[in-house]
């Protein structure tokens, strides 16, 4: 009886000064820390390449819409370059006179010059939208995408490798890492660096975007998940569609913008004879 107490007290002692150390059973790499790791990789794939398939492909514009759209651009290219444009006076003064006597009239307007007396047409409602709803239902989607595989793999983990203790990080960590890294697994005197099986699912989630990048490329669907799991549908599909703009506003203070741009206009030919011989020291 003493000796079975002596040897109950040293081994208790021995397990004291060795807490740090645990001797994981090798099979709980292969059937436990690879399988989760891998799965993880290739739900990721499948994601990206599901939400490839659920992508519509965008409505084509109008030829007004179009001709709406390039007739602002063209009015913005002009006045970027207006302090050194490449266009001669003459053409400079005929161009800008033309856009904005089109602006004020709403020649380039998608649906005609507006009519004297008409009421401002108001943005469209983005529930009875067809294109805002489609942008609703694309964004809803690729939330369940992102959730129905993340809500199975943590269901598997917890319900096949619930309290396992997986990898030891081989760099120290202070204790407010614990709650992270040991989840699922209550024990105030285990060592900080050692992941369990639910851990070591929150850190693949969040850390194998770079492992994306080099797989999928650098625009994918399968990274940055947490970001659209934690985002409102709606709010992605108002990222995804913007509001609809007022180009007659628009027309009309780019009117005045162009009439600004032509007190700094300076073309690039100006004196670019005395320019040349005097960069080749004949002046």
């Amino acid at each position: 009886m003493t000796r079975v107490r002596f040897r109950h007290l040293s081994l208790s002692t021995t397990m004291v000064n060795s807490a740090g150390l645990l001797y994981l059973d090798p099979q709980i790499r292969d059937w436990v820390l690879f399988p989760i790791t891998l799965v993880m990789i290739l739900v990721g794939i499948l994601r990206h390449y599901v939400v490839l398939l659920l992508q519509s492909q965008p409505k084509k514009l109008t030829r007004a819409a179009v001709r709406e759209q390039r007739a602002l651009a063209r009015s913005q290219i002009l006045r970027a370059t207006s302090a050194y444009s490449p266009v001669p006076p003459v053409f400079y003064q005929s161009i800008s006179r033309h856009l904005s006597d089109a602006f004020e009239a709403g020649v380039y307007l998608k649906d005609g010059p507006t009519k004297e007396g008409a009421a401002p047409s108001s943005p469209p409602n983005p529930i009875t939208d067809p294109a805002a709803m489609d942008g609703m239902m694309a964004g809803m989607k690729t939330q369940m995408v992102m959730m129905v595989p993340q809500m199975v793999i943590m269901g598997w983990i917890n319900f096949f490798f619930q309290g396992f203790v997986l990898i030891k990080l081989p760099f120290p960590l202070t204790l407010g890492f614990k709650s992270m890294l040991q989840r699922g697994i209550e024990t105030p005197d285990m060592d900080v660096r050692w992941v369990s099986s639910l851990s070591w699912y929150f850190l693949n989630f969040f850390g194998l975007n770079g492992l994306y990048r080099i797989l999928l490329g650098g625009d994918n669907a399968a990274q940055d998940a947490s970001q659209t799991m934690m985002a409102s549908p709606f709010a992605t599909a108002g990222a995804g569609q913007p509001g609809p703009q007022d180009f007659n506003k628009l027309f009309k203070s780019e009117k005045d913008n162009l009439a600004f741009s032509s007190g700094l206009y300076a073309w690039v030919g100006d004196d670019v004879e005395d320019r040349v011989l005097r960069k080749y020291g004949k002046l």
